[in-house]
């Protein structure tokens, strides 16, 4: 008896190819920027001690904050980048935990996604999320989606 594998179509990855590849290279830019302002933030603190510790402190912050950032920004990049092998794959939007399509809704909030959200509710773990505004949904989508990488791949 043959078994029959579920998926989205050639037609459907090939529409979600198009969004990731346009978010990639958003992100992509967006990392360039960071990555040239932490530059710029090195030049223009090296050799200059003003001996002000509030903008030592100023400056030392705000590079924590930019190093955070393009770590995050890193990892999305990565995410994105994986989402695109699994639709070389034809494995795209297939939940790694239920093997059932990921509602296309979801894939095209987060298109890197590889859990459906009963999946991802049903974790032991899953913290609760009051009912919030569409934007800031999709952004706790995404930082739940990094912070999870390892579990999503």
């Amino acid at each position: 008896m043959a078994t029959t594998t579920v998926r989205y179509s050639d037609d459907d990855l090939h529409e979600f190819k198009s969004l990731i590849d346009h978010k990639l290279g958003e992100a992509r830019q967006q990392l360039q920027f960071m990555r040239d302002q932490m530059v710029e933030i090195n030049e223009n603190n090296t050799g200059q001690q003003s001996g002000d510790w509030t903008d030592e402190s100023s400056s030392h912050s705000e590079m924590e904050l930019l190093t955070s950032q393009i770590s995050r920004q890193h990892l999305f990049v990565q995410n994105l980048q994986n989402a695109l092998v699994r639709i070389r794959n034809k494995t795209y939007g297939i939940c790694a935990i239920t093997g059932q399509l990921i509602n296309k809704r979801r894939l095209l909030l987060v298109p890197h996604a590889t859990k459906s959200v009963e999946a991802k509710q049903s974790r032991p773990n899953h913290r609760a999320v009051a009912p919030i505004g569409d934007f800031a949904r999709r952004m706790t989508e995404e930082e739940d989606a990094a912070t999870n990488t390892s579990e999503a791949i």
